[in-house]
């Protein structure tokens, strides 16, 4: 029987990672400098000290790559490569098993940050790895979808069902295209995603999978605004044959005095690490034991990311890897 053709899942060996860097000053504001700072721990963490896959840092422009260069120094390679900002994992190219990829199109979030660059990042960078590429004719953004590597993707209707994004296509049709563009053998719907995320509720920031068949979802800490989206979203994920995973949730989470889509299930799985964000919340040392737990053979590290979570994001979304 032959081999089925998809997504690994994210603790499957990696050849490399590619990273957005921080490139525009009127984006990121008085967060900039910040930001890079942690987009360099968090690249950092993920090669460690060479036991992890190959770093490539993606700058927008000659500035940004200079600054990566000198404040990454030999753990990263850096590229230049337009773009509008530095959500990868939604605008990268998906590299599937056989090692080619699948790059699709791209309208800004449901047309909400339509920037230069973005809708074709992803074929620029598999192109310069010499990736085979398939341009698929319908927009999917990569952390609206989460793969345990045996045919099994979590994804969220508000994300996948919605007018803004491919307004033409039925739940059935769109569930079709899961199966034929990604090798996808079940998907298990949930409902909504996080409370004010800009993404319409992308599944990377609610469920991840672990292990095949095993789903991480939040345990709400007691001031946190989307207690019911995790109760849903269990509740969902338990119609279908998987082993559902509680972590310890950040609770609410303020900036400027607004709640944000703080989340720790925006962690990252590399080769040697596993990198989990973290807020100055009371849950962070808890979600790092607890996704720690999950990796035995891997090194789990919590690093902060509120500059890069004011973009509207954390590690996961800024990452795409490629599979070894």
């Amino acid at each position: 029987m032959p081999k089925r053709i998809t997504q690994p899942a994210e603790w499957a060996r990696h050849k490399a990672v590619w990273i957005g860097f921080p490139s525009h000053p009127e984006l990121w504001l008085e967060d900039l400098e910040p930001a890079r700072a942690e987009v360099t721990a968090f690249a950092r963490a993920v090669h460690a000290e060479g036991r992890g896959e190959r770093v490539i840092l993606v700058a927008a422009d000659e500035e940004a790559a200079a600054a990566a260069r000198s404040m990454a120094k030999d753990v990263a390679e850096v590229v230049v490569e337009p773009f509008g900002d530095i959500w990868l994992r939604d605008t990268a190219a998906i590299v599937l098993s056989d090692h080619s990829a699948r790059d699709f199109g791209f309208n800004g979030w449901g047309g909400k940050y339509d920037l230069p660059g973005d809708d074709d990042i992803g074929a620029r960078l598999a192109a310069r790895r010499n990736i085979r590429t398939e341009r698929c004719d319908w927009i999917l953004e990569g952390g609206a979808i989460d793969s345990d590597g045996t045919g099994m993707v979590v994804t969220t209707e508000q994300c996948l069902l919605n007018h803004n994004r491919n307004p033409g296509l039925s739940r059935t049709e769109i569930e079709a295209r899961l199966l034929e563009d990604l090798g996808f053998s079940e998907v298990i719907w949930l409902g909504e995603g996080l409370m004010h995320d800009h993404t319409d509720g992308h599944v990377d920031n609610l469920a991840r999978f672990v292990a095949p068949g095993k789903l991480a979802i939040p345990v709400a800490a007691d001031n946190d605004p989307n207690w019911l989206v995790y109760q849903h979203a269990a509740r969902a994920a338990a119609r279908h044959e998987v082993e559902i995973v509680p972590i310890p949730s950040p609770g609410r989470v303020l900036r400027d005095e607004e709640i944000v889509p703080a989340s720790y299930m925006n962690f990252y799985i590399g080769n040697a690490a596993v990198v989990v964000p973290q807020y100055g919340a009371p849950n962070d040392a808890a979600a790092v034991v607890a996704v720690g737990a999950l990796f035995p053979d891997r090194e789990t590290v919590g690093l902060h990311a509120d500059h890069i979570l004011t973009g509207g994001g954390s590690f996961h979304c800024i990452s795409q890897q490629i599979p070894a």
